[in-house]
């Protein structure tokens, strides 16, 4: 009877930490990566895939792709830490860096992120004091180059404007080239990756100076582990000529590692507000 309870018991140890096991190692081995809602979720999981699989693969880690149904939303969950590994843009790193932590890892080389004011091919606008008094339309009051940036650049030469926020950069350039709003911001790398009829439609009529790129940042429950195994399958696609085509699929050239401080030029912007941001 001893021997049978002494049994029971170990039998109970080992599956307890079985279980600890497993939560600490085998459910960590499964990483959400949330990619800011630029654009639509269908054209974000096509693009991204093939290089999230990449990754997966030569890191040994299950990366998850995750996004949100609006920049809004994604910074809503980027407040509460959903995402384990998340590619934000360089406002959303520096407030989420300091209020829940996340650590950054790597960003595009040889790369800086530039604002755009985007107005209809055939309009009469032509510089961007036409565009004082118009409705302009912004993905969002946080999108750092396709909203901030613009904005204070306007508001700097004194053109009033009346902001329209329609969720995603894809949205502006529809928006903009069906007529709804005068003028709309964008980035570069949205904009070349529109359909053809619609960039066509539409002309740059401004570009903002450049600034560092959007982040690749963890959570910080992720281990330096698995920060390493992650950082080296980045590294090794970068120099991977067989699949460049991955990189091109999101408009990228390769990525570089970064830390914290590689953002102190959005930082020195001043920028108070998620909601709102005033520069």
């Amino acid at each position: 009877m001893v021997k049978k309870s002494m049994f029971q018991a170990a039998h109970r140890i080992f599956a307890f930490l079985a279980l600890t096991l497993f939560a600490t190692y085998g459910a960590c081995n499964t990483l959400t990566l949330g990619i800011v809602p630029q654009q639509s979720a269908k054209k974000l999981a096509e693009t991204w895939q093939p290089l999230i699989n990449y990754i997966s693969e030569h890191a040994n880690i299950d990366v998850v792709f995750k996004t949100a149904k609006d920049i809004p939303t994604f910074e809503q969950r980027l407040a509460e830490g959903e995402y384990d590994i998340a590619y934000m843009n360089p406002y959303h790193f520096v407030v989420f860096h300091d209020s829940v932590g996340y650590r950054a890892l790597a960003r595009q080389i040889d790369k800086r992120i530039k604002g755009i004011i985007v107005v209809d091919a055939n309009s009469d606008i032509v510089s961007l004091d036409d565009l004082n008094g118009k409705e302009i339309a912004f993905p969002s009051p946080a999108a750092f180059a396709a909203t901030i940036i613009p904005s204070a650049y306007l508001k700097q030469q004194g053109i009033l404007f009346t902001p329209r926020y329609v969720h995603s950069h894809d949205s502006v350039y529809l928006n903009v080239q069906r007529g709804f709003f005068n003028a709309g911001g964008g980035i570069i790398r949205t904009f070349n990756g529109v359909d053809d009829n619609t960039r066509s439609a539409l002309r740059i009529l401004w570009e903002s100076d450049g600034y560092t790129p959007h982040a690749i940042a963890t959570h910080p429950r992720i281990t330096d582990t698995q920060r390493d195994a992650l950082l080296t399958a980045l590294l090794t696609l970068s120099e991977d000529e067989d699949n460049k085509q991955l990189l091109k699929n999101v408009g990228f050239k390769g990525f570089i590692s970064s830390v914290d401080e590689d953002w102190d030029d959005v930082r020195a912007l001043g920028i108070t507000s998620l909601a709102r941001p005033q520069l």
